[in-house]
């Protein structure tokens, strides 16, 4: 099954001093796929969307984090 990434922020990210490993490019954008990450702990929780840093010019993802990581505190 093919997922697609939708951006949430519209302006590009300019990374001055990161590049990305794959191709060296510097422009970076925000994305997510909005499948939630969840604790193994808490079953019924709706959990934290998951937020994708990627190259423009090769799409690929340098960085992946956690929107809310909070809700993961126990």
């Amino acid at each position: 099954m093919k997922h697609s990434i939708t951006c949430k922020y519209k302006e590009v990210v300019q990374l001055k001093e990161n590049k990305c490993p794959k191709c060296n490019g510097v422009e970076f954008a925000e994305g997510t796929d909005f499948m939630p990450i969840k604790s193994l702990d808490k079953k019924f929780s709706i959990g934290s969307n998951k937020i994708y840093t990627f190259c423009l010019n090769c799409g690929e993802v340098i960085s992946t984090r956690i929107e809310n990581p909070n809700k993961f505190r126990k």
